[in-house]
């Protein structure tokens, strides 16, 4: 433990010295034009994203093969050798593509890892007001399932690769890109496929993840970037009994056993946690946020942590996810004939699990606050697999904060949007760095598009992303590249 507090407080010294860092190297830099994308790359990235939206990608009945091969296709027509692309997956539907832009013959540097995935989230057409499988582009803005998670970014990689290779850029190292499967569902998930079964395909020094991090251009301008990330878990809990006629009420209906253990944990939070990420994130927020906001920002850094303090920011959903461990209740099921009492009710409950707990011990924390010998939590693994006892690893260790990416991101990210204030965060979803940072592989997620605050719509309805976010997030990702690898 003393060895663990040891390297945390290395850790955050760090992040004071990279955020410290960055903000002399703000002052420096000559707020000169943006270079942007040419006409031709502007063009091809709204190509490729109007192809990838119309392929339809979810678990249920797309194919992340189809969308594979379209990329491979470009890539080829664009100059990549057939030896630099690679198609490959654990079957016909989920494949994944790999390719490689070659860097500087002789190079002893390792490569650098863009993991991107291809899979979206489903969609229904009656609950969209346009067709979540149709690329719309209306009001400043494109419409379509993946816009903003994440076929808008694997657009900008393959065009800026693209791009890349017809200006005769050679990188000091390779630039990987991997295209892949099942990072929202299903159980061929691409980047651990590949990592066990072809990791000469995917090694390389770093990771960079565009699927995490965020630019909001709205009050206050911020650059988001992954740092470190939250565990993923579900749980199911159940509830079981004889059933009956309907006629006959019995207080231990299945379904309100399950209603109140869900009504429990509404009104259950886990207890307030702070380490070195976010606490360099609530440092920096609180220098460009105001009033009491800022203040319950800076007293939440306390020790211990303000209670009040933590309960007003908790009120607004990015920051209570970022103090704690959430779970929240994603589907019900229960019953099985109109006229019968319910023989059987259950919940999904998902959380996002702070780094250093395991799941395990998070089932047993919410057996106890259920606190009804009745209802069951067992853990649901990636395949859907129930089992009575949940894993007990942890969240993958934060990886240093490298002083050549905090350079090309800030210098990068002040030509894009002057005054950006860049904050380190801590993922409260997940993301498929998960896997990347499991192999040894540092991970970090960073991404060039910008969203309003009050406008996410990633996994909901009505999916958009604005047509000068996705230009703009052309141009970030080309510039970053080529600083990273001239």
């Amino acid at each position: 433990m003393a060895r663990f507090v040891t390297k945390m407080r290395g850790f955050a010294l760090m992040v004071h010295r990279m955020l410290g860092l960055c903000v002399v190297l703000t002052a420096s830099i000559a707020q000169a034009a943006v270079p942007q994308s040419d006409e031709a790359t502007r063009k091809l990235a709204h190509d490729v994203l109007k192809e990838l939206i119309e392929i339809n990608t979810t678990d249920s009945v797309g194919s992340t093969t189809a969308a594979a091969n379209a990329m491979a296709k470009r890539f080829k027509a664009a100059g990549f050798a057939d030896a630099d692309m690679t198609v490959i997956g654990p079957n016909e539907r989920k494949r994944n593509l790999v390719v490689r832009l070659r860097g500087k013959p002789g190079s002893k540097l390792k490569p650098i890892l863009i993991i991107a995935h291809t899979d979206v989230v489903e969609a229904k057409r009656e609950d969209w007001t346009t067709d979540p499988f149709e690329f719309v582009e209306k009001d400043g803005y494109f419409y379509g399932r993946g816009t903003q998670d994440m076929k808008g970014s694997d657009a900008i990689a393959v065009a800026d690769l693209i791009r890349l290779k017809k200006e005769g850029f050679v990188p000091k190292r390779d630039i990987i890109l991997a295209l892949t499967a099942d990072e929202e569902n299903g159980k061929s998930n691409g980047v651990d496929w590949l990592l066990k079964n072809h990791r000469d395909l995917v090694d390389a020094e770093y990771v960079l993840n565009p699927d995490s991090g965020q630019v909001h251009t709205d009050e206050p301008l911020t650059l988001e970037f992954e740092a470190t990330e939250k565990l993923y878990a579900d749980y199911q809990v159940m509830a079981t009994n004889a059933g009956g006629h309907s006629s006959l009420p019995v207080p231990d209906n299945a379904i309100y056993q399950v209603a109140n253990a869900l009504s429990a944990l509404q009104h259950y939070s886990f207890p307030v946690e702070i380490n070195p990420v976010t606490r360099g994130y609530f440092e920096a927020m609180a220098k460009v946020e105001s009033g009491q906001t800022a203040a319950d920002m800076r007293a939440v850094l306390q020790n211990p942590p303000d209670p009040q303090a933590a309960e007003r920011l908790s009120k607004d959903a990015r920051y209570n996810s970022t103090l704690r461990t959430t779970c929240v209740a994603t589907m019900l099921s229960g019953g099985h004939a109109p006229n019968a009492l319910p023989q059987r009710a259950g919940a999904n409950i998902n959380c996002r699990i702070f780094p250093g707990h395991p799941p395990e011990e998070i089932r047993q924390q919410l057996a106890r606050v259920i606190n009804d010998p009745a209802v069951t939590v067992r853990y649901v693994n990636t395949n859907g697999e129930v089992t009575d006892h949940a894993p007990e690893r942890k969240a993958m260790a934060v990886p240093p904060l490298r002083a050549d990416i905090m350079k090309t991101l800030n210098k990068v990210s002040q030509q894009m949007w002057p005054g950006v204030t860049l904050v380190p965060r801590m993922e409260v979803g997940a993301s498929d760095s998960v896997y990347s940072m499991a192999a040894g592989i540092p991970s970090y997620g960073i991404c060039g598009l910008a969203i309003n605050r009050h406008d996410d719509r990633m996994h909901g309805r009505d999916e958009r992303l604005g047509v000068e976010s996705f230009d703009n997030g052309l141009t970030f990702y080309y510039l970053m590249l080529r600083d990273l690898t001239s």
